[in-house]
Protein backbone atom coordinates (compact mmCIF):
# COMPACT_ATOMS: atom_id res chain seq x y z
CA UNK A 1 0.00 0.00 0.00
CA UNK A 2 1.60 3.61 -0.78
CA UNK A 3 2.43 5.88 1.58
CA UNK A 4 -0.65 8.24 2.31
CA UNK A 5 -3.52 5.62 2.05
CA UNK A 6 -5.73 5.18 5.21
CA UNK A 7 -6.03 1.55 5.92
CA UNK A 8 -2.86 -0.77 6.52
CA UNK A 9 -2.49 -4.35 7.75
CA UNK A 10 0.33 -5.51 9.82
CA UNK A 11 1.98 -6.88 6.91
CA UNK A 12 1.56 -3.75 5.07
CA UNK A 13 3.15 -1.87 7.86
CA UNK A 14 5.72 -4.28 8.27
CA UNK A 15 6.83 -3.42 4.60
CA UNK A 16 7.40 0.60 5.66
CA UNK A 17 10.19 2.35 6.36
CA UNK A 18 9.64 4.01 10.10
CA UNK A 19 9.37 7.57 7.60
CA UNK A 20 6.46 6.31 6.01
CA UNK A 21 4.84 4.58 9.27
CA UNK A 22 5.11 8.38 10.62
CA UNK A 23 3.55 10.01 7.91
CA UNK A 24 0.37 7.57 8.04
CA UNK A 25 -3.04 9.57 7.91
CA UNK A 26 -4.89 9.39 11.41
CA UNK A 27 -8.84 8.69 11.86
CA UNK A 28 -9.88 9.55 15.42
CA UNK A 29 -13.40 9.27 17.15
CA UNK A 30 -13.37 10.74 20.59
CA UNK A 31 -16.77 9.40 22.01
CA UNK A 32 -18.61 8.88 24.96
CA UNK A 33 -20.13 10.43 28.34
CA UNK A 34 -17.40 11.99 29.53
CA UNK A 35 -16.69 15.85 29.15
CA UNK A 36 -13.34 16.51 27.07
CA UNK A 37 -14.00 14.99 24.13
CA UNK A 38 -14.00 18.51 21.95
CA UNK A 39 -11.28 19.62 24.13
CA UNK A 40 -9.04 16.56 23.46
CA UNK A 41 -9.59 17.12 19.82
CA UNK A 42 -8.86 20.72 20.18
CA UNK A 43 -5.41 20.16 21.32
CA UNK A 44 -4.86 17.92 18.62
CA UNK A 45 -5.55 21.01 16.35
CA UNK A 46 -3.53 23.03 18.12
CA UNK A 47 -0.30 20.81 17.78
CA UNK A 48 -0.91 19.94 14.08
CA UNK A 49 -1.21 23.71 13.71
CA UNK A 50 2.48 24.65 15.21
CA UNK A 51 3.62 21.83 12.98
CA UNK A 52 2.39 24.36 10.21
CA UNK A 53 -0.63 22.19 9.19
CA UNK A 54 -3.77 23.67 6.99
CA UNK A 55 -6.26 23.72 9.68
CA UNK A 56 -10.49 23.00 9.27
CA UNK A 57 -13.01 22.99 11.42
CA UNK A 58 -16.48 22.07 10.96
CA UNK A 59 -18.94 22.32 13.98
CA UNK A 60 -21.88 20.15 13.36
CA UNK A 61 -24.34 21.37 16.34
CA UNK A 62 -23.03 24.67 17.89
CA UNK A 63 -25.54 27.13 17.38
CA UNK A 64 -24.30 30.19 15.70
CA UNK A 65 -24.90 32.20 18.86
CA UNK A 66 -22.52 29.91 20.74
CA UNK A 67 -18.82 30.93 20.54
CA UNK A 68 -16.29 28.97 22.01
CA UNK A 69 -12.30 30.16 23.50
CA UNK A 70 -11.44 27.90 21.21
CA UNK A 71 -12.48 29.69 18.59
CA UNK A 72 -11.37 32.81 19.54
CA UNK A 73 -7.77 31.18 19.81
CA UNK A 74 -7.49 29.87 16.56
CA UNK A 75 -8.77 32.92 15.30
CA UNK A 76 -5.33 34.16 16.75
CA UNK A 77 -3.60 31.50 15.23
CA UNK A 78 -4.69 32.56 11.61
CA UNK A 79 -3.76 35.79 12.67
CA UNK A 80 -0.42 35.04 13.64
CA UNK A 81 0.16 33.02 10.28
CA UNK A 82 -0.77 35.83 7.82
CA UNK A 83 1.01 38.27 9.64
CA UNK A 84 4.08 36.38 10.78
CA UNK A 85 4.01 33.21 8.82
CA UNK A 86 3.91 30.68 11.99
CA UNK A 87 1.77 27.72 12.11
CA UNK A 88 -0.87 26.92 9.53
CA UNK A 89 -3.89 28.30 7.79
CA UNK A 90 -7.14 27.61 10.27
CA UNK A 91 -10.97 28.00 8.60
CA UNK A 92 -13.73 27.84 11.36
CA UNK A 93 -17.17 26.89 10.27
CA UNK A 94 -20.47 26.24 12.19
CA UNK A 95 -23.24 24.34 11.21
CA UNK A 96 -25.59 26.86 13.37
CA UNK A 97 -24.81 29.71 11.48
CA UNK A 98 -25.65 28.21 7.94
CA UNK A 99 -22.20 27.56 7.17
CA UNK A 100 -19.70 30.48 5.53
CA UNK A 101 -19.79 29.44 2.15
CA UNK A 102 -24.34 29.36 2.21
CA UNK A 103 -25.71 30.83 4.99
CA UNK A 104 -28.40 33.92 4.21
CA UNK A 105 -29.69 36.55 6.46
CA UNK A 106 -33.27 34.53 7.45
CA UNK A 107 -32.69 31.56 6.26
CA UNK A 108 -34.95 28.61 6.78
CA UNK A 109 -33.49 26.95 9.73
CA UNK A 110 -33.30 23.05 8.44
CA UNK A 111 -30.96 21.39 10.43
CA UNK A 112 -30.65 18.26 8.76
CA UNK A 113 -30.12 20.10 5.15
CA UNK A 114 -27.46 22.13 6.95
CA UNK A 115 -25.88 19.20 8.37
CA UNK A 116 -26.10 17.16 4.87
CA UNK A 117 -24.31 20.47 3.00
CA UNK A 118 -21.14 20.42 5.91
CA UNK A 119 -20.68 16.47 5.04
CA UNK A 120 -20.60 17.09 1.54
CA UNK A 121 -18.25 20.25 1.80
CA UNK A 122 -15.98 18.24 3.72
CA UNK A 123 -16.24 15.28 1.47
CA UNK A 124 -15.54 17.60 -1.44
CA UNK A 125 -12.55 19.06 0.37
CA UNK A 126 -11.24 15.52 1.04
CA UNK A 127 -11.36 14.63 -2.15
CA UNK A 128 -8.84 17.86 -2.78
CA UNK A 129 -7.04 17.30 -0.29
CA UNK A 130 -7.80 21.10 0.55
CA UNK A 131 -6.59 21.10 4.28
CA UNK A 132 -4.20 18.81 6.38
CA UNK A 133 -6.08 18.50 9.30
CA UNK A 134 -9.63 18.53 9.82
CA UNK A 135 -12.07 18.30 13.07
CA UNK A 136 -15.61 17.42 12.73
CA UNK A 137 -16.82 18.36 16.29
CA UNK A 138 -19.89 16.83 17.62
CA UNK A 139 -20.57 15.15 13.94
CA UNK A 140 -21.96 11.70 15.66
CA UNK A 141 -24.83 13.43 16.25
CA UNK A 142 -26.47 13.74 12.30
CA UNK A 143 -24.58 10.62 11.62
CA UNK A 144 -26.86 9.00 14.59
CA UNK A 145 -29.92 11.11 14.04
CA UNK A 146 -29.51 10.00 10.36
CA UNK A 147 -28.84 13.03 8.28
CA UNK A 148 -26.16 12.21 7.39
CA UNK A 149 -25.33 8.36 6.14
CA UNK A 150 -22.30 6.90 8.00
CA UNK A 151 -21.53 4.04 5.42
CA UNK A 152 -21.07 7.60 2.82
CA UNK A 153 -18.85 8.42 5.31
CA UNK A 154 -17.04 5.48 6.40
CA UNK A 155 -16.66 5.16 2.29
CA UNK A 156 -15.23 8.25 2.25
CA UNK A 157 -12.76 8.18 5.40
CA UNK A 158 -11.38 5.04 4.61
CA UNK A 159 -10.83 5.79 0.61
CA UNK A 160 -9.72 9.78 1.10
CA UNK A 161 -6.52 10.29 -0.60
CA UNK A 162 -2.92 11.87 0.76
CA UNK A 163 -2.03 12.34 4.01
CA UNK A 164 -5.62 13.87 5.43
CA UNK A 165 -5.97 13.30 9.23
CA UNK A 166 -9.46 13.23 10.42
CA UNK A 167 -11.13 13.76 14.31
CA UNK A 168 -14.22 13.38 14.72
CA UNK A 169 -16.32 14.02 18.29
CA UNK A 170 -19.69 13.25 19.73
CA UNK A 171 -21.19 10.72 22.03
CA UNK A 172 -22.52 7.62 20.76
CA UNK A 173 -20.19 7.43 18.21
CA UNK A 174 -21.65 4.57 15.35
CA UNK A 175 -19.79 1.16 15.33
CA UNK A 176 -19.13 1.83 11.59
CA UNK A 177 -17.08 4.64 12.41
CA UNK A 178 -14.84 3.30 15.58
CA UNK A 179 -14.24 0.29 13.02
CA UNK A 180 -13.04 2.59 10.45
CA UNK A 181 -10.98 4.56 13.02
CA UNK A 182 -7.16 4.46 13.83
CA UNK A 183 -7.53 6.27 16.91
CA UNK A 184 -10.50 5.71 19.56
CA UNK A 185 -10.93 6.89 22.70
CA UNK A 186 -14.22 6.79 25.00
CA UNK A 187 -14.52 9.49 27.80
CA UNK A 188 -16.30 7.78 30.99
CA UNK A 189 -17.39 10.55 33.30
CA UNK A 190 -16.96 9.45 36.80
CA UNK A 191 -18.40 13.06 38.27
CA UNK A 192 -19.52 16.18 36.65
CA UNK A 193 -20.48 19.03 38.55
CA UNK A 194 -23.24 19.36 36.58
CA UNK A 195 -25.06 15.98 38.69
CA UNK A 196 -24.81 18.57 41.10
CA UNK A 197 -27.05 21.01 39.86
CA UNK A 198 -23.86 23.48 38.80
CA UNK A 199 -23.81 25.72 35.94
CA UNK A 200 -21.32 25.95 33.26
CA UNK A 201 -18.34 28.06 33.65
CA UNK A 202 -16.31 30.35 31.11
CA UNK A 203 -13.17 29.06 30.77
CA UNK A 204 -14.15 25.85 31.82
CA UNK A 205 -17.17 24.88 29.23
CA UNK A 206 -16.45 27.24 26.66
Amino acid sequence: MAEGNVVSTSAELAGMTTRQRRRLPITAVHTGEGKGKTTAAMGMAMRAWKSGMDIAVFQFVKSKKWHSGEEDVFGLFQQLHETEGIGGAVEWHKMGAGWSWTWKEGAEDDHAAKAQAGWQEVKQRLAAETHDFYLLDEFTYPVTWGWIDVDDVVETLANRPGRQHVVITGRNADEKLIEVADLVTRMEKIKHPFDQGRKGQKGIEW
